[in-house]
């Protein structure tokens, strides 16, 4: 999985756009990072921005965007409603996808270091990327704000993690660090009532509400020894919470932030709201998003909500993405579209995967070009992906057999095994063609002097090796889908055999198409021990699935005699 880091910055400037757009061209002048979002504001002279990408790319797109912070906005002569101590104030990175938020701490780190010896900026570290835990929360590190910055930045207590620890009245400070993503969720209520829609808030929130004595609404606080209230914790962790009528809608509404989805996911948030609206005589009638939300939380909603109708699971994703917005009613107010609301939609580029995104008209009618790519391992690939796919057909038609109720998990669990199987064979359908391609640019290299024989030499074995290793990758992927086909054959629904025993041959297919490619391919590798082990796996590979497709056939025949 492609690794997708987010980073959030927040600059102390809302009230000149051309400064803001020299900020964001800096960004968007580092390839791998794409801007998603710019909100400015004029009352906080503020502004948040959003990009996201490879973890290289956007930890320089935030380097860069820091030094032209630092450049454009004298803190000297800010003034806004929002606390803040820099020009800029505040930099998150959130990991997304394919990175863990200890290895996001770790990239936030490079970035203060980075920021602190190049920039002179004085760094703090805060939330996951900071090891005291006294300096971890953000409020902390900026109280007293910029105005007291040039005493705090003196005590030993506050020296800066990063950069010199004396103060830099133009700039100020900077803090740097990592958290989990932060979804802003609103749940709507079938009411105009600010003081229900608290009600349920309080219900649902972490903090709670505070404790009373008697009657719980207008009782004395109970206060503990040090006089501060004491609080009964709501049922949800990691969720803040509040109610609120929005005149625009005409409805109350519920407004959360998630602060770690790992702990209350979307999902979870709007059913245990529906739980206290419904206790309370209210009730849920839909949801929004705030902003953009990862993939993931989508397609785990879409699971949760299938799981509890006990349908199989094993669908694709898009699917799974309507069942989540259809669940969660995120189309009560807007129409909620996921290319513009998914990060990882929003950042795939459009001609990453040109074969996958074509018709099937268009895929026949591009391999019957006079082009050689796509050639015989993309239609490899695909056919291992069809014979995937039926086996997957089979196991969801198997789950919601009539009769066989108890038995839906069972096949679910294959289901979603051969989407998973279906969905690595199609991406190398595009890897097969791409992995051609760069050994027809290893070709054009000049091979003139010396050094340029030796780079075009070089060139040649690696581009060979990918293209190797790519019909390699079918021939496994294949072969760890005969299993589902063997088990749909013999256990799923009988009146769907024949597209088992269909799945088996096209599978048997892929993988003599894929071991062809191998052998094609391997004069070029120039490794004579490396292709030796590459066409050992491969002919046992492609042996084994001729006994594999006979024993799935064997059960279709069987099934068929009945």
């Amino acid at each position: 999985m492609t690794a997708i880091l987010e980073c959030v910055p927040n600059f102390s400037e809302g009230r000149h756009p051309d400064r803001i757009r020299q900020i964001t061209a800096r960004i968007e002048a580092v390839s791998g990072a794409h801007l998603l979002h710019v909100d400015p504001g004029h009352a906080t002279n503020r502004t948040v921005v959003t990009f996201a990408g490879s973890p290289a790319a956007v930890v320089e797109a935030a380097f860069q965007a820091i030094a032209t912070a630092a450049e454009l906005i004298d803190m000297r002569q800010h003034t806004g409603t929002h606390p803040r101590m820099g020009a800029t104030d505040v930099c998150p990175l959130v990991p997304i996808s394919g990175i863990t938020l200890t290895e996001a701490a770790e990239w936030s780190r490079r970035l203060a270091e980075r920021v602190g010896r190049e920039l002179g900026i004085p760094v703090y570290l805060y939330e996951a990327a900071q090891p005291d835990p006294a300096r971890r929360n953000l409020a902390i590190i900026r109280a007293g704000e910029y105005e007291g910055l040039a005493e705090k930045i003196q005590r030993p207590e506050w020296r800066p993690d990063f950069g010199p620890a004396v103060f830099q009245p133009k700039c100020g400070a900077t803090v740097i660090g990592a958290r989990g993503f932060l979804v802003a969720y609103n749940v709507n209520l079938n009411t105009t009532s600010t003081r229900r829609a608290n009600a349920v808030a309080f219900d649902v929130r972490e903090a709670g509400r505070p404790r009373r004595e008697g009657n719980p609404l207008t009782g004395k606080p109970v206060m503990d020894a040090a006089g501060q209230p004491v609080m009964d914790p709501g049922t949800l962790k990691a969720v803040k919470a509040i109610g609120w009528y929005i005149p625009e809608y005409g409805v109350a509404q519920v407004s959360m932030n998630l602060t770690d989805l790992a702990v209350t996911p979307v999902h979870t948030a709007f059913d245990e709201v529906c739980r206290s609206a419904d206790a309370r005589g209210l009730r849920a009638t839909g949801s929004e998003l705030v902003g953009l939300v990862p993939l993931s939380a989508m397609l785990d909603a879409g699971r949760h909500y299938l799981r509890r109708q006990q349908r199989s699971l094993g669908v694709g994703e898009a699917e799974l993405i309507k069942i989540a917005v259809k669940s969660l009613g995120l189309e009560e107010l807007a129409p909620f579209k996921p290319e513009e609301r998914i990060i990882e939609y929003r950042l795939r580029a459009t001609d990453a995967r040109p074969l996958g995104a074509m018709s099937l008209i268009a895929f026949a009618d591009e391999t019957a070009s006079e082009s050689p790519a796509p050639g015989g391992g993309s239609i490899a690939a695909y056919l291992g992906a069809l014979g995937a796919a039926l086996g997957t057909m089979v196991a969801n038609l198997s789950a919601h057999k009539r009769g066989w109720d108890d038995r839906w998990e069972e096949f679910s669990r294959w289901a979603e095994a051969g989407q998973a199987l279906k969905d690595r064979l199609l991406r190398l359908v595009d890897e097969d063609t791409q992995a051609f391609n760069r050994v027809m640019e290893a070709l054009a290299l000049p091979k003139g002097t010396a050094e340029e024989k030796a780079a075009r030499k070089a060139a040649l074995a690696a581009a060979n090796r990918g293209a190797i290793e790519v019909p390699l990758e079918v021939l496994r992927a294949a072969a760890e889908a005969f299993p589902l086909l063997r088990a749909m054959a013999e256990l799923g629904n009988p009146a769907s055999a024949s597209d088992a025993g269909v799945g088996a041959l096209a599978l048997r297919a892929a993988m003599r198409g894929a071991w062809l490619n191998v052998r094609i391919n391997l004069p070029g590798l120039g490794d004579q021990a490396a292709g030796a082990a590459m066409l050992a796996e491969a002919d046992a590979l492609v042996a084994r699935a001729e006994a594999d497709e006979a024993g799935v056939l064997a059960l279709v025949e069987a099934q068929l005699t009945r």
